[in-house]
């Protein structure tokens, strides 16, 4: 009897998607090197509306203040219940990292060219994960040959599609 509890549980669970909120766009304006998982530090409200899929990191990155990384530009939709406990949309948010990590990162960073651009956002164990790129940033030429390498690989999946659906 408990263990058919136990195994509906695990299905509500397993059912219920945490949203992944992307930053597609990073991927095509920078090169990324290297990756890091970083939590974040967060209020109720924002907790509440990332759970919802209300949130967006398009245009954030993360700098460093007083020796401490923080998150700038990201948007939070305000939480439709969330009275006057509401949080601000876009405000600065604290990255939580190992000394290590932090020290790995700021040296990259004093380099030229090197930028820390936040890739994802999701939930691991309850709790608000930010998977940052260390990147440098593409030159247009760069991009272009992406979108070639892109269109032709989408034309050979068509071929390649369109002969097996012949063939059967």
């Amino acid at each position: 009897m408990a263990s058919s509890a136990a195994k509906s549980a695990q299905k509500t669970r397993s059912a219920k998607q945490t949203p992944v909120i992307e930053n597609r766009r990073a991927r095509f304006e920078y090169s990324v090197e290297d990756t890091y998982e970083a939590g974040l530090v967060l209020q109720g409200t924002e907790v509440k509306s990332i759970r919802e899929g209300k949130a967006s990191l398009a245009e954030s990155f993360a700098v460093f203040m007083a020796g401490e990384l923080w998150l700038r530009g990201m948007y939070i939709k305000a939480y439709e219940q969330g009275s006057y406990f509401n949080h601000e949309e876009r405000r600065d948010r604290k990255l939580l990292l190992n000394r290590k990590e932090i020290r790995e990162i700021d040296k990259y960073l004093t380099q030229k060219g090197y930028a820390l651009v936040p890739l994802k956002l999701y939930f691991k164990r309850g709790r608000a994960k930010v998977l940052l790129g260390l990147a440098k940033g593409k030159k247009m030429a760069d991009k272009r040959q992406d979108i070639k390498t892109k269109d032709t690989k989408r034309e050979m999946d068509r071929q390649l599609k369109g002969t097996f659906t012949r063939k059967m």
